[in-house]
C-alpha cells in the first residue's frame, strides 16, 4: 500500500471495514485516515469504548479477525491501523471542528487549524 497517497481503494476499503466493525460488538465512534506529516504515511485512526472496555490486545485481534474475513484489495492491515480511546486528545479536538451522524461519510479535512494546532490532512468517516 503506498503511504503517500490516500487513493480511492483505499478510502472504500477502509469504509468497507468501519461498516464490517458496526456488525460486531466494536462501537466505532470515530474513524478516520489521518496524515502524519512526521512520517509521511497515512493512518486509519478508530475510536472506540471498545478499546478501553477489553484492552488494546483484545481489540486489535478483533479488528485482525475483521480484516481476514474481508480480504481488502488495498491490502489494509494492522500495521496501518491504529485503535484509540473516544477521549483521546485527537479524537477530542477532530470532534470540535466536524461531528458526523452514525452512519459512515466522506469529509476532507485538509490543512485546517483547531485550537492552534493544524491539521494537515484528514479524511473522516465518522465523528460522533
Amino acid at each position: 500500500m503506498d503511504k503517500k497517497i490516500l487513493v480511492k481503494e483505499i478510502i472504500d476499503d477502509g469504509k468497507e471495514l468501519i461498516e464490517a466493525l458496526d456488525e460486531t460488538q466494536f462501537e466505532v465512534k470515530a474513524a478516520m485516515w489521518f496524515y502524519q506529516a512526521d512520517s509521511d504515511e497515512w493512518r486509519l485512526l478508530i475510536a472506540s469504548p471498545y478499546v478501553e472496555e477489553n484492552g488494546p490486545k483484545k481489540a486489535y485481534n478483533l479488528i485482525q479477525k475483521e480484516l481476514k474475513k474481508l480480504s481488502l484489495p488495498s491490502g489494509i492491515s494492522l500495521k496501518d491501523i491504529s485503535l484509540l480511546s473516544p477521549q483521546h486528545d485527537l479524537i477530542i479536538l477532530m470532534k470540535k471542528a466536524i461531528r458526523t451522524g452514525a452512519g459512515i461519510s466522506d469529509i476532507r479535512f485538509t490543512r485546517n487549524v483547531i485550537d492552534g494546532r493544524l491539521i494537515e490532512d484528514a479524511l473522516i468517516y465518522r465523528m460522533i
